[in-house]
């Protein structure tokens, strides 16, 4: 069963903003990938997402879900974004890095440092190299972070940029 027909999409949000989970919930079956990213948002806005709920949404067949997903695990320190880093989706990959930028966590340096350096879509190092910089201002960032970012100096002009204010978290003569 999923929500009622008509405007699927519409009450699920509705529902997020009325508390009303069981329609927020129905909304994660539904066959329309617009449905299932709404009743994420929905579930998320009334605080009852959980780490199944995003880790369903992390493996959705569809790439706006999971970009719902990783979007919405920014804040839910649990949920498994490292894998989203390699998704095959560009802009699945983008929020992923952003989204652990977002949560500070040193163990994905070394993904997000291959990413700032190899991924194929300049949105994604620019992505990943904010995210270095934003791990780099609440404390050390370990490995290669700023090697990395370093790097990212010679990289397409709006990488640049993000690797410039990235080096503002770090120290050293290198940054210098």
């Amino acid at each position: 069963m999923g929500p009622p027909r008509g405007n699927p999409r519409r009450a699920v949000v509705l529902a997020g903003h009325r508390g009303d989970e069981a329609t927020a919930r129905s909304g994660l079956s539904d066959q329309l990938p617009p449905v299932r990213a709404s009743a994420l948002g929905a579930l998320a806005r009334m605080g009852s997402i959980s780490q199944a709920d995003l880790a369903g949404g992390m493996a959705d067949p569809d790439q706006t879900v999971r970009r719902r997903a990783a979007e919405i695990a920014a804040s839910h320190p649990g949920a498994a974004l490292e894998a989203l880093l390699g998704d095959p989706a560009p802009a699945v990959v983008e929020m992923a890095a952003w989204a652990l930028g977002e949560r500070g966590e040193p163990p994905c340096v070394p993904a997000l440092a291959s990413i700032a350096r190899a991924h194929p879509d300049p949105l994604c190092r620019e992505a990943a190299v904010a995210a270095l910089g934003a791990i780099a201002a609440r404390g050390p960032c370990p490995g290669d972070g700023l090697v990395a970012v370093l790097e990212a100096m010679s990289d397409r002009p709006t990488v640049r940029r993000r690797a410039v204010l990235a080096l503002a978290a770090f120290d050293g003569p290198d940054v210098r």
